[in-house]
């Protein structure tokens, strides 16, 4: 990307602390400049008008306007800008108004560099594709709207499970329970199944509760005392 042309950013953000942040988040980021910081709504509209970025983060909340004021100033006069909000307004409306004037992501603050980061290089391989193909079939306009997600790795995986989750054994677990999905098995049984420890197992069994990814249900054993067996989600 170094010998490609950056990509202009320009900031929309009230707080200048938060704007700093985002400006060095930026920074980080190979093949992105920003070329402006507007603290207001009329400032970012001169910015936009000067600058010509092709990319806006935007807040919501300004002091002079509401940042979904400026999403729509951007589509009715300056089509060929994309927009990312950066914002701390989770109400839904506000979310559906952002996504109806077609932001490309929308990042809910305190926003960690690693999600900011995972936006930003989805956005600039948005930007190659559309720029390298003059034609793309279903799949390809698939994977641009995100409507595709390709099988996670093992090591993206394991970045997402909490930690003492390791994937490998999560999926021993989840065939061991579907292979006895009618009776159900406890943690005692998953954990001589994968030749661990009751607990390890019931660590493992409660985190694909917690995901629903299997159910758990009380029945009483033979001496009466209450077992917690652990069973498929049916489909």
């Amino acid at each position: 990307m170094s010998n490609l042309r950056p990509i202009e950013v320009l900031i929309v953000e009230d707080d200048a602390r938060v704007a700093k942040v985002n400006q060095r988040f930026t920074e980080k980021m190979e093949g992105f400049r920003v070329v402006a910081i507007a603290a207001t709504g009329q400032e970012a509209k001169v910015w936009l008008e000067e600058m010509q970025p092709q990319l806006v983060l935007l807040d919501v909340y300004l002091p002079d306007m509401k940042g979904i004021e400026l999403v729509w100033h951007i589509r009715q006069h300056y089509k060929q800008m994309d927009i990312i909000m950066i914002t701390a307004a989770e109400e839904i409306e506000v979310i559906q108004d952002a996504l109806r004037g077609g932001v490309f992501d929308y990042l809910v603050k305190p926003v960690l560099f690693d999600r900011f980061k995972q936006s930003m290089e989805k956005y600039r391989l948005h930007l190659q594709t559309l720029s390298s193909h003059q034609r793309l079939d279903q799949k390809q306009v698939d994977q641009l709207l995100g409507h595709v997600q390709e099988p996670m790795s093992e090591t993206s995986l394991a970045k997402v499970l909490p930690k003492g989750i390791d994937p490998v054994t999560l999926e021993k677990v989840v065939q061991a329970v579907q292979e006895h999905a009618e009776q159900g098995l406890t943690a005692e049984q998953v954990g001589n199944y994968l030749g661990a420890s009751r607990t390890t197992a019931r660590r493992y069994l409660e985190y694909l509760v917690s995901i629903k990814r299997i159910r758990a249900d009380h029945t009483y054993g033979t001496i009466g005392r209450p077992e917690r067996k652990y069973y498929a989600e049916q489909n």
